[in-house]
């Protein structure tokens, strides 16, 4: 191996990314972006604030403060409905998911409750929602657990059980601290896998591969210079990843060794990977389509966007046959668990099929290969 020659060909794969501004944009600015947005959706789930509609039919003290306790904790932000109103018809009418109403009679019934303690006064409070509302549910499930606090309260009897939550982590996670690792792990995935594809295949189609072989270059150069301008790319796009994590939805993520350990790993196993899936892709269009082919069923199955449990027993045994997953377990696991047995698991799998997959795609890459 000549180091001038490695050097030289890491200057000139520097100077190509830099004129490919698509390249740039989805290699180092994309993830940033998919952070940012999935940040801004779900951090701090703790404090969401929803919109609920109230009909308050009977205008009473009662039902004024069952309104009040309604948004006490924040969950909701009330809003009134006009009382001589169709509830049905003015919900369409302003595209409500979630409209409440508060019955006539339900403050006579109130106080007829706590003066006689008489248990066979009731009301019979309604709702209108939208069942295709993707938040109606969980909104639903607010509005039931308020009301049964309120019942709690007017009969005066404690609740006969109670429940205490304890979490198995020391600190309390949120959605964004589970995600950014994925994103890592799929931004060092994607630009290995795809560069590694692509230039080789416009190489190829222009013939220059087959004029390097004559030239003193020896395929450990130019593989050692691949390997060093991916892991420049990982090491930048994780830094800016982190950078924007920690200074905008400020993440408790844990960095030390276990990190550069999981990128170096996971640079070759897709730098290999990608050298395998050359033979097939002759032009630089085909090697787009491969790239896609294998990318995207991986962001997808190994738990980059959701934990790999919401999905089917088939398509979980499918997850823990892609690489992706124990990069994406090995990153939670030193990151959020601070679980070095369980990193150091996931980094012993991903080493093994690193070591396969590079050693395979170095011996199926030909210099002089062009057909």
């Amino acid at each position: 191996m000549t180091p001038r020659i490695v050097v030289a060909n890491l200057v000139v794969r520097f100077r190509m990314i830099r004129r490919e501004h698509s390249a740039m944009f989805f290699t180092i600015a994309f993830p940033v972006l998919l952070v940012l947005v999935f940040g801004a959706i779900f951090t701090r789930p703790e404090n969401m604030n929803f919109d609920l509609t109230v009909q308050d039919l009977d205008d009473s003290v009662p039902s004024r403060q069952l309104v009040d306790a309604l948004a006490a904790d924040g969950v909701f932000r009330t809003a009134p409905a006009p009382p001589e109103v169709d509830a049905v018809q003015y919900a369409r009418t302003h595209k409500l998911n979630l409209l409440f109403i508060i019955p006539r009679g339900y403050g006579d019934m109130h106080s007829l409750r706590l003066a006689t303690g008489d248990r066979t006064a009731s009301v019979a409070m309604s709702s209108i929602y939208d069942p295709s509302s993707t938040s109606v549910t969980t909104k639903l499930q607010f509005l039931d657990s308020i009301i049964a606090a309120a019942n709690q309260r007017m009969s005066g009897s404690p609740p006969f059980m109670t429940m205490t939550k304890q979490s198995i982590l020391d600190t309390q996670y949120r959605f964004i601290d589970f995600f950014v690792p994925g994103i890592i792990a799929m931004a060092v995935m994607t630009s290995c896998l795809s560069g590694a594809l692509n230039i080789n295949a416009e190489l190829r189609q222009k013939g220059i591969l087959r004029k390097l072989a004559t030239t003193p270059i020896r395929p450990s150069d130019w593989l050692m210079s691949n390997i060093l301008y991916q892991l420049a790319l990982a090491i930048i796009s994780t830094a800016l990843i982190l950078l924007v994590s920690f200074a905008v939805f400020d993440v408790r993520l844990r960095i030390d060794g276990w990190l550069p350990l999981f990128i170096v790993l996971e640079v070759f196993t897709f730098v290999g990977i990608g050298m395998m899936l050359t033979p097939i892709a002759r032009e630089a269009e085909s090697a787009t389509a491969a790239a896609n082919a294998v990318l995207f069923p991986m962001m997808f199955l190994a738990g980059t966007f959701f934990p790999v449990e919401m999905m089917p027993g088939f398509l979980q045994t499918v997850a823990k046959g892609i690489p992706l997953y124990y990069i994406n377990e090995g990153l939670r696991a030193s990151m959020i668990f601070v679980d070095s047995m369980d990193a150091a698991r996931h980094a012993a799998i991903i080493a093994g099929v690193a070591a396969t997959v590079f050693v395979i795609g170095a011996r199926v890459t030909r210099w002089g290969r062009e057909s």
